[in-house]
């Protein structure tokens, strides 16, 4: 059907050129992170993708494709904790969400960061760090506003996730009285299609209407703060602007519009996800309205892989994770190799791309660069700085290798196993995906086979496992893998 739609932005986007002079010291921060969106999905990552993604496609167009970039953890809760935070998730117990939240009272993020900059701050969407949960007709301590953002409006976890209920602030908007049967889609596997579990609902949330209100709710937070600083209100004027759009989608349920509906190649999962891309283009073009869109710093990413079978890859002859192996929660490429978009007129060159090693942590160090201000020991203690490989070629900048990060420890979404990638090389201690993939894990036969080593330069796809080849290798990786998992990762770096 349709494999290369292209649809404008809601609004004429202001043309790229802005000199890097006129930009100003502090750019709007715009965040914008979509959920189970794997590798192979947007256009500008795999052009036989089968879904059409025009407006992701058309900020990879005016700003640079990182293809190196990877979640802190192939889970939604681990790879939000590692954003916010600059810290790997594997450093706290990421399993207390539910009722605890996961960033400590006092815990620097880079939202709080921007706040020392003389930002204004929001969140809008879904958050999945968890609050201190004491009844929902009570405040919710340890969210957004707790951490750092102005406002918050969304929801505690995703749409599959009950309860089901929006929260303005600290604050249920409506306590989730109502009750939801579970539901799943018939030709989908049991987490795939309109899958949603049984639970408490609020009488003003509609599982379908999520996604287009977080859209509306994040262009108010745009034009509110536009209006302001127009106005010459005291806490708008001269303070730009940071938001953090966390979309709950494409995850389940899957629930595009009707506008959407059969206009993809990969079913229901593509057809919401072409919602998705849409959604992004209203913001997009909301930014474009009030000027503020060339002022902006706008990075674009997934929070972690998708849910995408080998027979989803077989009946749409589509492959969400693209060249990758495996799917979300993986300790295999396609759970947390992510699309990782950053456009920035005026310092990041349009059509770009840049091989560096990525992973989320590192935006705290790179605004910390950008605004220069230090971190301190306790600060995003797992975090780069990428800013060189933006601004090179623009501002006569050279991408460096001085304090680049060359490597990156994670814990996939199940059990113990640890996974080290240092330069080329990524060890994966122990058998098995570690994730949704089966088989998950394999217990070692007593070959001396334990583990699995890739040289993803030359074998991106994980099909050759070269662990008993190169044993001084494995034990350098797992040797340096337990030095970083003992200390922050920066501070062993320095």
């Amino acid at each position: 059907m349709i494999r290369h739609l292209f649809l404008t932005f809601t609004c004429a986007l202001a043309t790229i050129g802005t000199a890097a002079s006129d930009a100003p010291p502090h750019p709007h921060v715009i965040v914008i992170l979509v959920d189970d969106m794997g590798y192979g999905d947007p256009g500008c990552f795999n052009a036989e993708s089968k879904i059409a993604t025009p407006n992701i496609d058309r900020l990879a167009a005016e700003g640079m494709r990182f293809t190196d970039a990877h979640a802190p953890g192939p889970l939604c809760h681990m790879s939000r904790y590692g954003l916010m935070t600059g810290r790997y998730p594997f450093r706290t117990n990421v399993g207390v969400w539910p009722t605890q939240p996961l960033i400590d009272e006092g815990q620097t993020t880079i939202a709080s960061l921007a706040k020392r900059q003389d930002y204004r701050t929001a969140m809008v969407g879904k958050w999945h760090l968890g609050f201190a949960e004491n009844g929902y007709e009570n405040p919710l301590p340890g969210g957004p506003v707790d951490h750092g953002f102005d406002q918050f409006f969304g929801i505690r976890a995703s749409t599959d996730i009950p309860p089901y209920f929006y929260i303005r602030g600290d604050r249920a908007v409506q306590p989730p009285s109502n009750t939801i049967e579970a539901n799943q889609t018939e030709g989908w596997s049991p987490i795939q299609g309109e899958f949603w579990r049984a639970g408490g609902i609020a009488p003003d949330l509609s599982l379908d209407e999520v996604l287009p209100r977080f859209t509306q709710e994040a262009i108010d937070v745009i034009k509110s703060h536009q209006r302001d600083t127009n106005a010459g209100i005291d806490q708008a004027t001269d303070h730009p602007l940071m938001l953090y759009l966390a979309y709950p989608a494409p995850h389940t349920p899957w629930l595009p519009s009707a506008a959407f509906q059969g206009k993809s190649d990969a079913g229901l999962y593509g057809d919401f996800a072409m919602m998705v891309d849409a959604e992004i283009g209203k913001v997009i073009g909301a930014l474009a309205q009030t000027g503020m869109l060339d002022e902006s710093l706008v990075i674009m990413t997934s929070d972690n892989g998708p849910v995408w079978y080998d027979e989803d890859v077989e009946r749409f002859d589509h492959d969400s994770a693209g060249p990758l192996r495996g799917m979300k929660a993986d300790a295999w490429e396609a759970g947390h190799r992510m699309p990782f978009i950053v456009r920035w007129p005026g310092h990041v060159q349009p059509a770009s791309q840049s091989d560096q090693l990525v992973c989320f942590t590192d935006i705290m160090a790179t605004l910390a660069d950008l605004w220069d201000v230090p971190l301190g020991d306790d600060e995003g203690p797992d975090s780069f700085s990428f800013l060189s490989a933006l601004t090179a070629d623009t501002e006569g900048d050279d991408a460096s290798d001085a304090g680049r990060r060359t490597e990156i420890v994670m814990r996939p979404g199940g059990g113990r196993m640890m996974v080290i990638r240092k330069d080329d090389w990524k060890l994966i201690d122990g058998l098995g995906s570690g994730g949704f993939s089966k088989p998950r894990t394999i217990t070692p036969t007593g070959n001396g086979i334990n583990g699995q080593l890739y040289n993803l330069k030359n074998d991106l796809a994980e099909s050759e496992n070269l662990f008993g080849r190169y044993p001084d290798l494995v034990s350098q990786l797992r040797d340096r893998m337990k030095v970083i998992q003992k200390r922050g990762h920066r501070l062993v770096q320095d």
